[in-house]
């Protein structure tokens, strides 16, 4: 299969792979689109079973940023990267510098971020190589608290809708994944009185979940199956698919991963259901609203009142999908791609 027929490739303006065989390097950046302006996305490191599933990733998760910055009024295009390899294992200051060398030769067409296993410090190292990177540590700095907060005001937005409040005092939510945002996410919505059940990969983050926000614990394939009224995904994508769907008790599913439907077919399939869907791209948009402050010289005053807004642009988005009796995703893509032709 070539590029151009494989199923998540979408009109991608440019898809460049990357090896750099002194300091292992292999890494796949795919620009989506920049109609709007520079394409950025983060970079994730992760070991990809194979360089098929790495490519079906940065294509997906490229289209997403597009989408991202579109909704959120950004003038930033959508592009993403990914770099293959076990983070405990392959990262070197030569590793990052080589990549930083092939972000410069696309001339500021991609500007890059921290992703997954990407730490502020990463990219720093890549700033030595090149300026088309955001995110750094002596400026806009971590974007995970604006993440976190952005998926909070989601969740209460999407609460308003399906529960009748955007208090959050007694909704049980199911937070998979720990991490940097989910962490603080969960924190957010235990400051607002919600019951937590969590589940994470890390033991000792479980534990301290359990004495400072009081949540219950349950196990890696648990956590679809439990009574929760939200379901929030905050760790890697495709965590809502056939199997799982089975599974979830849910009213919503609102939380910080990328990618969370496995098939844009479930879009559907959960309002079949009675779930109402936060679109991944509009409600995890606070961390490229928090890097825009850098890559396009925004205030961190218009930077806070943008993450804000997300709750704004969901009310609505939940509004005009429950007149229109459409699947907030599709609804989303299609505001999106209206923002981008009437760019054009």
């Amino acid at each position: 299969m070539s590029l151009f027929e494989h199923p998540e490739f979408d009109h991608h303006e440019e898809v460049v792979f990357c090896h750099d065989e002194e300091s292992g390097l292999k890494a796949i950046i795919a620009v989506h689109d920049t109609t709007l302006g520079p394409s950025l996305g983060g970079t994730r490191l992760w070991n990809y079973s194979s360089s098929a599933e790495a490519l079906t990733d940065v294509l997906r998760l490229s289209r997403g940023m597009t989408y991202k910055s579109a909704m959120a009024g950004l003038p930033l295009g959508g592009g993403k990267a990914v770099i293959i390899g076990d983070a405990k294992s392959i990262k070197s200051d030569a590793l990052f510098r080589a990549y930083g060398r092939f972000i410069n030769s696309l001339g500021g067409k991609y500007i890059t971020a921290e992703d997954v296993n990407i730490r502020t410090s990463d990219i720093d190292i890549v700033a030595q190589e090149t300026r088309h990177v955001a995110g750094t540590a002596d400026k806009a700095g971590d974007p995970s608290p604006h993440t976190a907060l952005g998926t909070y005001l989601g969740v209460k937005a999407a609460a308003k809708h399906r529960l009748g409040s955007e208090d959050l005092s007694g909704v049980k939510i199911a937070v998979q994944g720990l991490g940097a945002v989910g962490y603080a996410f969960a924190k957010y919505c235990r400051d607002d009185g919600a019951e937590l059940i969590v589940t994470d990969i890390n033991e000792e983050t479980l534990e301290r979940a359990k004495s400072e926000l009081d949540a219950t614990v349950v196990g890696l394939d648990e956590i679809y199956g439990v009574d929760a009224d939200i379901y929030a995904p905050c760790a890697l994508g495709a965590t809502i698919n056939d199997e799982t769907l089975k599974q979830l008790k849910c009213k919503i599913i609102a939380g910080s991963a990328n990618n969370q439907l496995a098939n844009p077919k479930h879009d559907k399939v959960v309002k079949d259901m009675g779930i109402l869907y936060a679109p991944d791209y509009v409600i995890n948009a606070g961390g490229v609203i928090h890097v825009c402050s850098e890559a396009a010289d925004m205030s961190l005053e218009e930077t806070d009142k943008r993450v804000r807004d997300i709750y704004n642009t969901l009310d609505k988005l939940f509004a005009r999908a429950k007149e229109e009796d459409r699947p907030t995703g599709e609804l989303a893509d299609q505001m999106a791609r209206e923002i981008i032709a009437n760019a054009k």
